[in-house]
């Protein structure tokens, strides 16, 4: 890894190198935080949780061949290198802030409220049409997921594409200073994070810390059709670049079509081409989502075929909207994460479904004092999209259930507080040719009834 000397490493953290002097200038092969991971070269970050303390592994990662470790204690018994640090989180952010700086390769910046993941899907899928890219692999988003996804840079990416999550303030100036990024992307300002955020005021505030942190010359991307972000004029001197469905911005859709759950199709504008493309993922969110990587790809250079390509050629990753065909059911696996404003947009997609129209919807979390009236807001949409059968689960899917009840009398509605039971009856409330949304928060664990429904037989 360039210039990761044991001896750089140790000074970028502030930490004591211990070790003989030849390793000392010997660049590390690869980082990691997982024992399972470690390989001959390799440095070793021992993060403290709440249940396990990584530097239990410390013997383990060095028989498996590791050059060295990072310790927050003093290892007097130590037969190899390590580097004693304060801290193994802020060493990793600034070992990761390093080997960003000595790369110099561009970043293509994400964040947002709703669609971060899936909008940096389409703008990966877009880029590799012309670079060879490294993307935020899953959830990877955090202060430790950041710094492990730069750590797997090499000298050969030409663009990184890196997703940004948050919940607090500060936090995104603590990802952004890593990353600085040349290209910044927000997706929108929803409803997330009102426990720590308060209103969305607070959460355009935390989300726009990254404008600090944007290189010279660098641009942000931003959905002008949000009433939060339309209201940014300037970042870093240089007026954004709008997307959305007003032909007033740079980069905008008309022509919007749904091909049901195959997908959707449109016209994309931008300032000197227009070009027509569809979809592979339902939706009208996708439609942003491909405007903010055509919006991406026009900044590096790419043509509005290789755009048009590369948006064409996504492939749905697990968890987001992705469908599965069974004997039995048409699963649409939409379980990674949910909030008021995907839940809406997943049941709008639902609409165009063919067979009987089925929801599973569980709890949403950190939304806040509100959380009751925004799981009632999704109950009231439900009942008003044509669904044969809602099913829910969870304390706080309760309220979604009589919302949903209320909105639409007709609507069969099943509400389990307990989700074991729920999986227990699942199959008795379901006929054959259902279309079944799974969606909920991911601490809820809906990946098990996915799972359930394809595996089910006769």
């Amino acid at each position: 890894m360039k210039n990761l000397t044991l001896e750089n490493i140790a000074n970028v953290c502030n930490g004591i190198y211990r070790g003989d002097e030849k390793s000392r200038w010997t660049e590390v092969t690869a980082i990691t935080s997982d024992s399972r991971q470690a390989a001959p070269g390799c440095l070793f970050v021992p993060i403290v949780g709440e249940r396990v303390d990584g530097h239990s592994f410390i013997p383990n990662v060095m028989e498996a061949g590791a050059l060295a470790t990072l310790s927050q204690k003093e290892l007097p018994e130590a037969r190899f290198p390590y580097i004693q640090v304060a801290s193994s989180l802020q060493a990793v952010k600034d070992i990761a802030k390093f080997y960003l700086e000595q790369l110099k390769i561009p970043v293509v910046g994400i964040t947002g409220s709703v669609g971060k993941t899936s909008t940096k899907e389409v703008i990966a899928s877009v880029l590799k049409e012309k670079y060879h890219i490294l993307k935020t692999q899953g959830n990877f988003n955090n202060e430790l997921g950041l710094p492990l996804t730069v750590f797997r840079l090499r000298d050969y990416h030409e663009i990184a594409v890196l997703e940004m999550g948050i919940s607090d303030f500060g936090e995104m100036s603590r990802l952004a200073d890593i990353a600085r990024p040349d290209t910044c992307v927000i997706t929108n300002i929803g409803q997330c994070h009102l426990e720590f955020l308060g209103d969305r005021d607070g959460v355009l505030k935390a989300k726009t810390e990254v404008f600090r942190y944007l290189k010279e010359g660098g641009r942000a991307i931003l959905n002008g059709d949000d009433d939060k972000l339309a209201t940014i004029r300037q970042v870093q001197g240089k007026e954004p670049i709008f997307f959305g469905m007003n032909p007033a911005f740079p980069v905008y859709a008309d022509q919007i079509q749904s091909r049901g759950l195959k997908g959707m199709s449109c016209r994309i504008h931008l300032p000197e081409a227009e070009f027509a493309v569809e979809i592979p993922m339902p939706g009208q969110h996708m439609v942003y989502n491909a405007l903010a990587a055509a919006a991406v790809g026009m900044v590096h250079g790419l043509t509005p075929e290789q755009i048009r390509r590369g948006i064409e050629s996504l492939e749905p990753i697990s968890g987001r909207f992705r469908m599965i065909e069974t004997d039995h059911f048409l699963i649409v696996d939409d379980c990674y994460n949910a909030n008021p404003v995907s839940m809406k947009a997943s049941l709008d997609v639902l609409k165009d479904a063919l067979g009987r129209k089925v929801a599973i919807l569980g709890d949403m979390g950190e939304l806040g004092e509100q959380e009751k009236e925004l799981h009632a807001e999704v109950g009231d949409h439900a009942g008003r999209c044509g669904l044969d059968l809602l099913i829910c689960t969870g304390s706080l899917s309760r309220y979604m259930s009589e919302a949903a009840k209320a909105a639409n009398p007709n609507l069969e509605v099943i509400y389990e507080v307990d989700s074991k039971k729920l999986e227990r009856n699942l199959f008795s409330y379901l006929r054959d040719g259902d279309t079944i949304l799974v969606k909920a928060s991911h601490f809820m664990h809906y990946e098990r009834f996915v799972q359930r429904l394809e595996q089910y037989k006769k």
